[in-house]
């Protein structure tokens, strides 16, 4: 890898509906803090921010309920990027909530996620959101959830609708109800193999598919940690990258619709995770990560 190439274009781009996002993204829920035992430093995350767009980063998922003692994401995205770029796609999620504690809530039901879809444009300044997510917990069908968000997509509060957390026989639900441009869901390098052939069918359909724990080792859930894939480590070595950047460009390798999300606080985890888009990964490593990918659960 060319380690002074630095773009987020560098992996190529996909169209969410009508909105054409670079691969690379970024995850915003690490820049507040949360999960991490401290709050974070509010400056370095609002340069994290500004340097994502400098890079190229045109696709930021977000929540409401991203939040931690002292920071919210959407606040920070606010702060450092508005006015927005033309270019740039904001992500959020709806379904979830947290009080004011932070504990969670009830899933919402189909009745508020005006509310919180509401909240969402207050916390960021827009009169109209991207690309909002219904992330479901729990339930069989998410036609009558989904339902709801149509009903704000067609009143102008939502420009396109994607599924989150969801099993393959949700997307057809949610397709019969409006047009779905993106499926997110907990996917990495040895995380859920069981997922490979949905990730090829909303290739198939023209979905984007946003892994997110892509880089989860054997923490799972609790991201970067734990034991490392021995294949991994040596597809590291031998490009002279770490790991995390093998794990990002194995992720964004799964089919020309699935787009990258990486989340950090940090500037120089930044830079590095963006740096690896441009890292090409040889047929010979494909089969080794497959490996570590097949003993996945």
């Amino acid at each position: 890898m060319d380690t002074g190439t630095v773009a987020a274009g560098a992996a190529g781009t996909w169209r969410l509906g009508d909105l054409t996002v670079n691969r690379m993204g970024l995850g915003a829920m690490r820049l507040t803090g949360a999960g991490q035992g401290r709050p974070g430093d509010r400056g370095r995350a609002v340069g994290v921010l500004r340097r994502a767009v400098e890079l190229g980063v045109n696709h930021i998922d977000t929540a409401a309920f991203y939040f931690s003692a002292l920071r919210s994401a959407n606040e920070l995205i606010n702060t450092a990027l508005a006015p927005y770029p033309e270019d740039l796609v904001i992500a959020t999620k709806v379904g979830p909530g947290g009080d004011a504690s932070g504990e969670w809530l009830p899933l919402a039901r189909p009745g508020q996620l005006r509310g919180q879809v509401e909240e969402n444009l207050r916390q960021l300044g827009r009169d109209h959101l991207d690309l909002v997510y219904l992330r479901q917990a729990g339930l069989e069908s998410v036609a009558e959830h989904f339902g709801a968000l149509a009903e704000l997509r067609e009143a102008g509060l939502i420009r396109h609708l994607g599924i989150s957390n969801v099993r393959p026989h949700h997307l057809p639900q949610a397709q019969a109800v409006a047009p779905v441009v993106s499926v997110q869901n907990a996917y990495g390098l040895g995380f859920r193999p069981g997922h490979d052939q949905f990730v090829r069918d909303c290739a198939a359909q023209g979905v984007a598919y946003v892994p997110f724990f892509s880089l989860a080792t054997t923490g799972r859930e609790a991201g970067v940690g734990g034991a490392e894939h021995a294949e991994v480590r040596a597809v590291a070595a031998a490009h002279g990258v770490s790991a995390v950047q093998v794990r990002l460009a194995w992720t964004l390798r799964r089919g020309p619709n699935v787009l990258a999300i990486p989340g950090t606080g940090d500037p120089d985890h930044l830079v590095a995770n963006v740096a690896a888009a441009s890292l090409r990964l040889t047929d010979e490593d494909l089969a080794r990560l497959e490996v570590a990918h097949r003993r996945g659960q």
